[in-house]
């Protein structure tokens, strides 16, 4: 399997996008993660990963018109991996408007999972592997307050306020 990345200046840091080869892909490369400086269990350039920024183009025009200021969907082509539930957490994820927040236990019942479900949600979040593209940013405590984010809360903050000003 071929496995493309580049890497994108950004306002939260340098941003490293990785694709792999894909049959339904259009351009044969799904997104399979977006990582951010310093993120928990972000993904590095490995040996035999080709830098190719031309395969990962669209999405990196679509980061750069986000972090402008405009309102994008980041409707692309994912390397899908991870549970049933997971994909049916970052189903919702992906669903959630520009500039709007949810909680945890408001995902949990979104998906149809019990309140009690609120910590295996808050699990599904944290090993969402394309921060910014499916928003897990936009998750919040139960009382609003800022919680959890693999790259830390001070990025979570920034996207927020990117996403208010909009």
């Amino acid at each position: 399997m071929t496995t493309v990345y580049t890497t994108l200046d950004s306002p939260v840091g340098e941003i490293l996008l990785v694709g792999e080869e894909s049959a339904t892909a259009p351009g044969g490369i799904a997104l399979a993660s977006l990582t951010l400086p310093g993120q928990r269990r972000g993904a590095v350039v490995r040996d035999g990963w080709r830098r190719d920024p031309g395969a990962l183009a669209e999405a990196a025009d679509r980061l750069r018109a986000y972090f402008g200021g405009d309102p994008v969907r980041f409707d692309l082509e994912y390397a899908v991996r991870g549970t049933d539930f997971q994909r049916r957490v970052w189903d919702a994820l992906d669903a959630l408007p520009y500039g709007t927040t949810t909680t945890y236990g408001r995902l949990a019942e979104q998906i149809g999972a019990p309140r009690a479900a609120v910590r295996a949600v808050g699990a599904a979040v944290g090993a969402n592997p394309l921060l910014v593209l499916r928003p897990c940013h936009r998750v919040l405590g139960a009382d609003g307050s800022l919680t959890g984010y693999a790259a830390g809360l001070d990025r979570k903050r920034l996207l927020l306020d990117l996403e208010r000003r909009a």
